[in-house]
This record gives C-alpha cells, structure tokens and sequence, in this order.
C-alpha cells in the first residue's frame, strides 16, 4: 500500500476521554472547533494561516464575541479534521489509502487552497493521489470503497470518476504486463534466470490469466461495482467470456444459498436488485459470456425474488441460445404460486420453444445455402440431439410429479422435432415413469373384504405415492403413441416386453420390430459375410421391406395352423399343437395379440410409413377369431404376455 508522510514536528494532540482534543503546548489555546461530538482546543495562528474557511469563521465568531466554531457537516468527522490541524501545525501525518479521500474532502471544506499557502493540503493529496494511489491496483480499489461514505463531496471532487477510470484501465492492460499484486495479494514471480551465454532477463514464471482481475473488485458495493463493469465494458477490449465470469465470481459472492435468506424481508431488496444489475451487465453478444448453468441459476434466484419481467425475459433468450450446455439440475425450476406442479415447466417449455425457433432459423438459412436435409442439419448440429437427450432427461424428472398434467406433459414431448430424438429410450423412460402407479417394492396384496394388506415378510419402504392412477385407456394410447418402438435399443426393447405398465398393443409392436429387426440382421450378414459392421445400420426404408416380407411368411405360416376348439385351458393358457407344424415351438397368442398382428402385416404389405405407436388394435380378422379368446381376463392376458416368443 503507497502512503505518504507529511510534516517533521512529534505529534502534540492529547485526548482527554472520547469527546475532547487538544495540544499540549506552552502558549494557551484560544479557539474551541466542535466537529460532530468532538471538541478540538487549538491555537487560531496555524490553522488560519493554512485555511481560508476558518479565516471567515473567525472573525465571524469575534464580531458576536464568541470564542467557538461549530462544524456540523465537516466530512469525514473528527478524524478529517484531526488529520488537517495537524498539517497547519506541521506535524507528522501519514496518508494512505484509507484515509486521503476523508483529508481530500476535509482540506477542500477547509478551502486549504494555494491562494492561501503555498504548497498546501489540496496540492499535496492531489499530487499523492495521481502519482501514486491511482497507479496502484489496489490502491485505487480502496480509495473507491471509502467514497461511499464521503458522497457527494467525493462526487464533486471526481474522485470517484477516476478511481474508476484507474480500475477499468488496469482491467485491459496486457495480462503479460502485469507485475501489481492481485487476487488476495497473490504477488506474480518474476526473478532473474541466468542462461547459458550469461544473459539475465527477467522471466514470469506463472501466467496471468485474463480473469485476473475479478475476485478484487468483488468487494465493492453494488452501485459502485455496477459502475466500474459499464466502464470495462466500454473500453471494448475486454473478451464477453471475461465479463461473464466477474459477473458469476460477484453473484456467487453476494448471493446466499438458502432460499429462505434470499426471500427475508431483511435482504430481498437487495437480491433483487443484485440479479437485475448483474442481467443489465451481461455481454450484449447473447449468444458469448455466462454458462447456460450460471444463467439458469440466475434465473432461478429472479423468479424467487420476484424481479421484472424484462429481466427474465433477457435471461431466457441468452438461455434459449445455449440450451445444449444444461443439465437437467439446470433446469428444474421451482414452481412458484398459483402454479401447483413442483417445478416450473411452463418456464422450461418457453425456453425450449425459442430455441427451437432459433436453430429452425439456422436450419433454413443452411438449407437455402447447401439444400441440407434434416439428417444432414443434425449431422451438422449436434447440439440439437443434446437438447433431444436433455428435454427426455427432463421428463424423466418431472414425470414424478403427480399434479403435472398428460397435455403438459405431451406439449413438452412434441416440442422436440424428430431428427433430434434418433433414439427413443429415454422418452420411453420418461411415459414409463409417468404410467407408474406406485414408487416403492412394497408387496400389496387385497384382503377378503376389500383392505390393503402388507407383506408382514416385505421391508417398511415409505409411504406409497400414487402417480397419475386416473390416466384412462385413451390417455394412455396417447401417452403411448410419442414413442416410436422401432427406435428403442435391445434394452429398452427388453424391458418394455416385460413391462405391464403398457398397453397390450404396444408390447407387441416391440416383439414384433424386434423379431424385424433381427431379421434383417441375419438377413443382411448372410448377403454381406465380408462386412459384418453393415448387419445393424439398416435404413428405415430396409426395414419396412423386411418387415413386409417377414410378415407375409408369418401370415402364410399361420394360415396353415389349424386352431383347436378345446386348445383352451381353464388357466387361461393356450395349449400346443400336436401336429407337424409344432416343430418350431411357437405358442398361438391371445386373440387381442393376433388381432394386434394382422394390423401390422397389412401395414407392412401395404408398404405405409405409419408410424408403430399409431397402429391401432381394434380391427379383426377371420383367421384371428378362436373361440374363448373374448372371455380372458386382464390378468390372464397379462400374464401370457411374458409367452410371446
């Protein structure tokens, strides 16, 4: 820290308990200064020949016979003022960073000027500020914190000003150039290396980053910190990049982390108006600047201190840009009142619809230019397939949440477009989550008259959450129909074979395309042995003919299987064949399957581009009407799901 030292004579000033000062001196005092509580016994000859103002409040105080002066509104109190009476009288004082701005404007109330005495305060403090304070980073940090309290006098002697001007000068020196202390006093290493032929040339050892600067100027007060980023801003020298990380390094400064301190009463305000500073100072390149994380943080904290709209509205345009970097923590966003859903999807789905419009935009301009098709725009973009992944992720999350609404739910769904949703997995995880009826392995099992009994053997896991138990069998083949069976990996497939959550149809579309799929696999490897990378990268135009094909020879197989009129036990299982054609180990499917599967092979014959989850299971065929089949229960009809082969 630079400090300067003025005057030679031992310091004289007594104190005589906290509300009186003198100086001890032979001759006797002969003027009383009240400063604020504090009254100063001095002498009038130093201190008039060194102050104008006094001059005038001396004689004014003899013409009414009265020996003491009274200064309500000296700045910066007893301290300045001790601080200028010990320079008339010529005694040592030391000015440094913490106290010059408080001389400064005390030597100018004073009007300690050179018409009064040559080489006086006011010169001195100006000569000390510009060639030393305002030279020193954290100097001119320092300065700028203690004008606060010293407004407007501060203001008015542009002190301020240039304190500000010194910090966003500094800001956009070469960082290669910088040998000042920074960050805590973290002071850069640079000594002498002696090299082979006995040059010496001083070498840094540790690079300065760009960012150098950002965690110093965080302890500035809100207004003043405001101030100093518009200036680094205007110099035009400074990466957006840079500008976005003082601005997290400031927010995660002064923001709290609980909820319930951010809403206090005590600190609202001032939350509120730390986000709406820190939106305002965002980079005016949306697109550059703070991560999609910090910025849906930041939006997160407005919503719950209740900030303009405009300021949200900024914030989910800079968002839309950079969907593709958030998690899908990032985009949980509590709810707020009247909206009864856990978190806010509305908010999420604006953000979605805008970048979506944004990379349509991008779309058409790139399609204009090279006739790009949507495998190619993906290709090209794959931040839209990380949006894709991320909005499933998303619904996966919400789908938990038992008052979010089927249409919501959907809406959200189908602002995905389809090139960026090549695999339908983790949709199928977000329905699948939805269509739960109950979280939990607890073993449930009805009693006689009607009351829910537990397993005395089953392990206490909490109470049961019912999860969208209304959803009727319409909502339900709604819900279905988003996904695309013959986009799911074997995983997905597998597990949703097995899953009694879906409606019939839908499970056998999945073993239905599976069975498509795997043939088309041996079907290729036996037409390409050499290449047997190419076995499983069929095109969706390959599969709809092998699925025809494959549908036609199934069709043809089971016209020649004559069905027994007694095949029927009383479990409900289908009984097999006796004849030739049992060789091949295939059991008849319940008459709701086969109805299932007579829909598929006239879409598959017809060569339509129907989508899988649109089939419908309503229409019938004479070949899969076997007596009894109408009888079977739910149960019965679930449990010999698990039989299809």
């Amino acid at each position: 820290m630079k400090f300067m030292k003025l005057g030679s004579k031992p310091d004289a000033f007594q104190a005589d308990g906290k509300c009186i000062r003198y100086v001890t001196s032979d001759l006797a005092t002969d003027v009383t200064i009240t400063v604020g509580e504090v009254k100063f016994y001095l002498h009038k000859f130093p201190l008039l020949s060194k102050s104008n103002r006094l001059q005038k409040l001396v004689l004014k105080a003899s013409e009414e016979n009265c020996d003491e002066i009274n200064m309500v509104d000296f700045p910066g109190g007893p301290k300045a003022f001790e601080i200028c009476s010990k320079f008339c009288y010529g005694m040592t004082v030391t000015l440094n960073a913490y106290n010059v701005v408080a001389a400064r404007c005390a030597a100018e109330y004073l009007e300690m000027t050179e018409d009064v005495d040559r080489g006086n305060l006011i010169f001195k403090i100006e000569v000390f500020l510009n060639s030393s304070i305002f030279r020193s980073w954290k100097d001119s940090i320092i300065v700028l914190q203690t004008t606060k309290s010293l407004i407007p006098w501060s203001e008015n002697l542009k002190i301020v000003g240039r304190c500000i001007d010194s910090i966003a000068s500094k800001t956009s020196v070469d960082p290669a150039n910088i040998t000042w202390s920074y960050t805590y006093n973290r002071k850069l290493s640079v000594p002498d290396k002696i090299v082979d032929d006995g040059m010496k040339f001083r070498e840094k050892v540790e690079s300065v980053p760009k960012d150098w600067w950002v965690e110093d100027i965080c302890e500035l007060e809100i207004d003043l910190y405001k101030r100093v980023m518009t200036a680094v801003k205007s110099k035009g020298r400074m990466d957006g990049a840079v500008i976005g990380e003082a601005l997290k390094t400031y927010a995660v400064r002064w923001l709290p982390d609980s909820v319930n301190a951010l809403v206090s009463d005590a600190h609202s305000w001032r939350n509120k108006l730390l986000v709406e500073t820190i939106v305002c100072l965002l980079p005016s390149d949306k697109a550059v600047g703070c991560s999609c994380g910090f910025l849906l943080k930041l939006l997160k904290v407005a919503i719950l201190v209740g900030v303009d709209d405009s300021a949200k509205e900024d914030l989910v345009k800079r968002i839309s840009l950079k969907l593709h970097e958030a998690s899908v923590k990032d985009l949980l966003i509590p709810a707020r009142s009247p909206q009864t859903t856990l978190y806010d999807v509305e908010m999420v789905q604006s953000i979605v619809n805008r970048y979506i419009m944004n990379e349509k935009r991008t779309q058409d301009l790139d399609v204009e230019k090279n006739e790009m098709g949507c495998a190619d725009f993906v290709l090209g973009h794959g931040s839209l397939l990380s949006v894709g992944k991320l909005i499933d992720g998303y619904l996966e999350e919400i789908a938990r949440d038992p008052n979010l609404s089927l249409a919501r739910l959907i809406d959200l769904s189908q602002s995905i477009p389809e090139c960026a949703r090549p695999v339908h997995d983790g949709l199928y995880k977000a329905i699948d989550m939805y269509l739960k009826e109950c979280i939990g392995k607890r073993e449930m099992l009805i009693g006689r008259e009607g009351r829910i009994v537990v397993s005395p053997t089953q392990v206490e896991l909490g109470p049961c959450n019912m999860e969208h138990p209304s959803l009727t069998k319409a909502e339900r083949k709604k819900l279905c129909g988003l996904m695309d069976v013959k986009k799911f990996t074997m995983d997905a497939s597998m597990h949703a074979a097995q899953n009694e959550r879906l409606p019939l149809r839908v499970v056998v579309q999945v073993l239905f395309f599976e069975q498509v799929r795997a043939a088309a696999g041996v079907q290729s490897l036996a037409n390409n042995p050499r290449d047997i990378s190419h076995s499983t990268t069929n095109t969706d135009e390959e599969w709809e003919k092998t699925a025809a094909e494959d549908c036609n020879s199934l069709k043809k197989q089971m016209s020649q299987m004559k069905v027994k009129e007694d095949g029927f036990q009383k479990n409900g299982k289908l009984a097999k064949k006796n004849s030739k054609n049992s060789k091949s180990g295939m059991q008849l499917l319940p008459s709701r399957s086969r109805r299932i599967f007579d829909k598929l092979w006239v879409v598959g014959k017809g060569h339509t581009e129907n989508r899988s989850s649109e089939t419908s299971g309503s229409s019938q065929s004479p070949t899969s009407m076997v007596p009894g089949d109408t009888k079977s229960s739910g149960s019965s009809s679930r449990h010999r799901r698990h039989s299809i082969s």
